[in-house]
């Protein structure tokens, strides 16, 4: 869009000006959002107060207001893109002040949405997963149970209470990542920061974080973050190092914070116990385990998702 003061001095270096401004005079005062301010503010316009800012006025009519002329905000047709005009009166002017539009503060607050979901390795679909898009049978009492703890977990928290997270468990495809997924976005629509982890890349990632030494900043993340949600948890490779100094130390430090966690996994808690109790290298540590499984009990809920595959 051509800047308004170039306009108005190309009209001024014209023969038949004083027509010309004319019109564009009557084109402005007929405009209705001009026509309301005039009239909402008749007490504050002195004489000569609209010719003084005729530029302003013009300026202001050939701009969308509310997004009514703009598609989207990539084609926004105003000066300031994302931002449209509201007149006020400023000494003995009329002028045009910018204001974010509707469109850019939807785009602003889901940019916000989205920078509070933080996470490793987890697929696009399920950082956008909704409570509401969860397809759940009439028969399938576990996936409504799950669910439902889970909205009630979003409440609590809401309401300052560090309730207890969920160990959701059970074959693959029956949407437990999903379901951690609706809950991070549930929580980040009340402004609650929360990071989806997929545990084996994860534990991989970490393995070669020793060259570059930012083992450290991503343990921390890990560790720190309000609300955790650690994805797929027993289909890792075990080592003593990854479960004691790092599965181990995310878990006491949540555990003692009192810092919410979730997991999912395809093992029962048992079966998660005799999983992390044998390393790659065949060594037997089911004290070291155990107390593993202590902190994981102590901070969720178990539910076993029953359930049709919905992947295939």
């Amino acid at each position: 869009m051509e800047h308004m003061s170039k306009s108005l001095k190309k009209l001024q270096s014209r023969p038949d000006f004083k027509d010309r401004y004319n019109d564009l005079r009557k084109q402005v005062l007929n405009d209705p959002d001009v026509q309301a301010f005039i009239t909402n503010h008749s007490a504050d316009i002195e004489s000569g107060m609209i010719d003084r800012s005729i530029g302003k006025l013009f300026e202001f009519t050939n701009q969308s207001k509310n997004c009514k002329k703009c598609p989207s905000l990539s084609q926004c047709k105003n000066l300031l893109q994302g931002y449209h005009p509201r007149l006020k009166i400023v000494g003995r002017m009329i002028d045009v002040q910018y204001d974010k539009c509707p469109t850019k503060e939807t785009h602003d607050e889901r940019k916000k949405h989205e920078s509070l979901i933080k996470s490793m390795y987890i697929p696009k679909d399920i950082l956008e997963a909704q409570f509401h898009n969860i397809d759940v049978d009439v028969e399938e009492t576990s996936r409504l149970k799950a669910i439902s703890i889970a909205q009630d977990f979003v409440e609590e928290y809401n309401n300052g209470k560090r309730p207890k997270g969920l160990y959701l468990y059970g074959s693959f495809g029956i949407g437990k990542t999903y379901i951690l997924g609706a809950i991070a976005n549930e929580l980040a629509s009340h402004r609650v920061s929360s990071m989806l982890v997929y545990v084996p890349e994860f534990m991989r990632e970490l393995k070669g974080s020793f060259q570059d030494s930012s083992l450290d900043e991503k343990l921390d993340a890990v560790k720190k973050i309000p609300v955790l949600m650690l994805d797929d948890i027993g289909a890792e490779s075990v080592s003593s190092w990854m479960r004691d100094e790092i599965l181990g130390t995310i878990l006491q430090y949540r555990m003692l914070e009192n810092l919410p966690t979730f997991f999912s996994s395809n093992f029962d808690l048992k079966q998660l116990q005799h999983h992390l109790a044998v390393s790659q290298r065949g060594e037997e540590e089911p004290v070291k385990a155990a107390r593993i499984l202590e902190r994981i009990k102590h901070m969720s809920i178990p539910i076993e998702l029953i359930g049709k595959n919905r992947r295939g």
